[in-house]
């Protein structure tokens, strides 16, 4: 997979412009889906990742960008279940995030957060 460019509001990967969150499982690309953490918003000041979501669990490494400035909140659940899991858990900017993933690929997923 190569990341070839990260700017606010959009990620390009594999030549391919994404301007929405991305969520990488297993080499595949898809859509962040975060309407299922949306209840949170108001909590939160913004839409957290939470365990509603469909959080790509097969792996041994999850690592989630949260943003430009590292705004994207990540709830205490999800923190828990990846330590139940015994999923190494990074949160980082996205522009980090994108590094430990050109570096560390293997057995590694990712959710990363375009804006923010």
């Amino acid at each position: 997979m190569r990341f070839d460019a990260f700017a606010f509001g959009e990620i390009r990967i594999d030549g391919v412009t994404y301007e929405h969150d991305v969520v990488i499982e297993r080499g595949k690309i898809r859509k962040r889906k975060k309407k299922p953490s949306k209840k949170y918003r108001d909590a939160f000041g913004h839409t957290p990742v939470s365990v509603d979501e469909d959080i790509p669990w097969r792996c041994r490494r999850l690592v989630v960008g949260t943003g430009h400035e590292g705004a994207l909140p990540v709830m205490d659940e999800v923190k828990l279940e990846a330590e139940r899991r015994k999923i190494e858990l990074l949160i980082l900017p996205t522009a980090q995030a994108i590094e430990t993933l050109r570096k560390r690929p293997d057995d590694t997923n990712a959710i990363l957060h375009v804006t923010c």
